[in-house]
């Protein structure tokens, strides 16, 4: 079903239509390394990506690789998807809490704490769990959670599943509107239909021009270039300095909730243990909400502050690392180093995250092996064009 056909559509205004993005070629050039593997004084790994940071305007002030690179948002598109449901009246229809916002802006690590948020989110709506689409591959992200589940020989259920959060709400719509709930999760589904509208509405292009494919837990997920993610993201930093006259402005409400929902629970975006978003959450609280995605991509809203010892306005900003990063150890550490470099993060800051900085592995005796070492340099615009 086309956004056209959902009973609101023809009421809200869109973004002028934006030529669809186009997928990715593989450049003769390749992009810049972002990150080494070191064991002893031997490089064994080289990961190469883009970052990009974005002004509120959406104009470039830092980035190394390729700005335009089109990437697809999985998870990260999580925080605009919600709106749908927060646009549609679901937080005074179901009494949302920020905690249950921010866990269905997430991709939780499957811990107890969130399959009781979610549990409370479905149960207040007199919905059930069984309806939950998502799967249950990966599920818990959390180790502690995963060896306590084998132990006792239970079995994880989707609702322990990292999209969990994002379909629960997509279900919680569905009652809502008085729509069907078993095939909530289809493409053709109005629900769908109204997440495709917030997610076009946030990046300022019309639905139709959406580029689409599927997501592993089973829902469409949507391409842009990097440049247009860390600008959504900048807008999710700043809600409110988005003129009226925008069409992004019709979303601009709902991404203030969002964004603070996040801001306030970063337990509820990752988890209890070794998730960068959560961390990054608790470090600097306040001050960036971080919401990562499968195959090496992170999207970050950072708020206006003190950088450097004077005020720097909000900013979005976008990291890609372009082998998927299985070991998660490049994203990690491209995403503290970019945030030391754009003066996001103090010496403080940087002790206290040490372990995602320059992630490091011992070997069975404790003995200190290997460590993934940042190498770039995110080199403000002013100064590459000079």
């Amino acid at each position: 079903m086309s956004t056209s056909s959902s009973p609101r559509a023809s009421r809200r205004r869109v973004a002028p239509a934006a030529p669809a993005a186009r997928p990715t070629r593989l450049s003769p050039i390749a992009p810049p390394v972002l990150v080494e593997q070191h064991r002893g004084s031997v490089v064994e790994s080289r990961h190469r990506g883009h970052i990009v940071e974005v002004d509120a305007t959406g104009a470039v002030v830092r980035a190394v690789g390729d700005p335009d690179v089109v990437v697809n948002l999985r998870s990260a598109m999580k925080p605009f998807a919600l709106v749908a449901l927060l646009e549609a009246g679901g937080i005074a229809a179901f009494d949302l809490s920020p905690a249950e916002i921010a866990v269905m802006a997430s991709s939780h690590s499957g811990e107890d704490a969130h399959v009781r948020t979610i549990q409370s989110i479905m149960r207040r709506a007199g919905v059930s769990q069984s309806l939950l689409a998502c799967g249950t591959e990966g599920a818990p992200l959390d180790a502690l959670t995963a060896a306590r589940l084998l132990r006792d020989g239970e079995r994880p259920g989707p609702i322990r599943h990292q999209c969990s959060g994002q379909h629960a709400s997509t279900i919680l719509l569905a009652r809502l509107k008085g729509w069907s709930l078993e095939d909530y999760w289809r493409d053709e589904h109005p629900a769908q239909a109204a997440v495709r509208w917030a997610v076009a509405t946030a990046f300022g292009v019309a639905p139709e021009h959406l580029v689409t494919s599927v997501d592993e837990c089973g829902v469409l997920t949507y391409a842009f270039s990097l440049r247009e993610i860390a600008r959504a993201y900048a807008l999710l930093a700043d809600p409110e300095a988005i003129m009226p006259r925008d069409a992004r402005a019709e979303v601009a409400r709902w991404l203030l909730v969002v964004r603070d929902a996040m801001l306030a629970n970063p337990e509820m975006v990752g988890g209890s243990r070794d998730r960068l978003d959560t961390s990054l959450g608790k470090v600097i609280p306040g001050r960036v909400a971080s919401k990562g995605g499968a195959e090496a991509l992170r999207g970050l809203a950072i708020l206006g502050g003190q950088r450097g010892g004077r005020y720097v306005g909000p900013s979005g900003m976008a990291i890609k690392i372009e082998d998927g990063d299985g070991r998660r150890r490049a994203n990690h550490a491209a995403t503290v180093e970019a945030l030391r470099q754009a003066g996001v993060l103090d010496a403080q800051a940087m002790r206290m995250l040490a372990r995602y900085a320059r992630p490091a592995t011992a070997d069975d005796h404790g003995r200190a092996a290997s460590e993934a070492i940042p190498v770039f340099e995110l080199a403000p615009i002013d100064e590459l064009v000079r």
